[in-house]
């Protein structure tokens, strides 16, 4: 009985890391990916951001998931995960005044992203509070994962440094930290993840 739930839970977070990546393999929630992912601090500061609010969400969901009435139950998410969304931006503007200059607008954004709604309405609503919260770690973390990859790529390429230390001698492509390479880097990035996902990745699930 224990091995098959904890079986369940594994599947839970790997479901979320890979196989429905909200970035890579959804394409949900992009506006960020683009937005602050031109630093590796920023775009590993809003998957933070995200993974708080994914997990909390689910949380909060599952366990008042028995009061809440069906016919209004979107308006009591979206309260719910705008009060989460309230608790981030404060925190973040306290911790990280910086960081909050470039990025706060993106933060509060968190209220619209659909892949929070939508795991609230799909999943938390309908099951106890351990499965939410691990459904909600997976895909946080998938976000987080997809943030960091495209802003490490793209820091790399166009600043020759990695949180925000020079590793690369030489002239960068400057393109890469502007909105265009943003385009190019989430692009490319979703279409080789992909192109992983469907060579190897069966060869993994057997």
């Amino acid at each position: 009985m224990n091995r098959v739930e904890k079986i369940n839970y594994i599947e839970l977070l790997k479901n979320g890391i890979f196989k429905e990546n909200t970035i890579f393999k959804l394409a949900l929630s992009l506006c960020p990916s683009i937005a602050v992912t031109n630093n590796l601090r920023n775009g590993f500061l809003m998957g933070t951001a995200v993974l708080f609010v994914q997990v909390m969400v689910n949380i909060t969901i599952s366990l008042m998931r028995n009061i809440i009435h069906p016919r209004i139950r979107l308006p009591v998410f979206m309260l719910v995960i705008s009060g989460w969304v309230t608790v981030t931006d404060m925190t973040m503007a306290a911790f990280t005044p910086e960081a909050y200059k470039q990025m706060g607008l993106y933060i509060q954004l968190i209220v619209a992203f659909a892949s929070i709604l939508a795991r609230a309405e799909m999943f938390a609503s309908k099951n106890k509070f351990v499965p939410s919260m691990f459904d909600g770690i997976g895909m946080g973390l998938g976000f987080l994962f997809a943030l960091t990859i495209i802003s490490l790529f793209r820091e790399l390429l166009g600043k020759g440094s990695i949180w925000g230390y020079s590793v690369i001698s030489g002239k960068p492509l400057l393109i890469m930290i502007l909105p265009a390479g943003g385009f190019f880097a989430v692009g490319f990035l979703m279409g080789l993840y992909n192109w992983i996902d469907i060579k190897y990745g069966k060869k993994y699930e057997r």
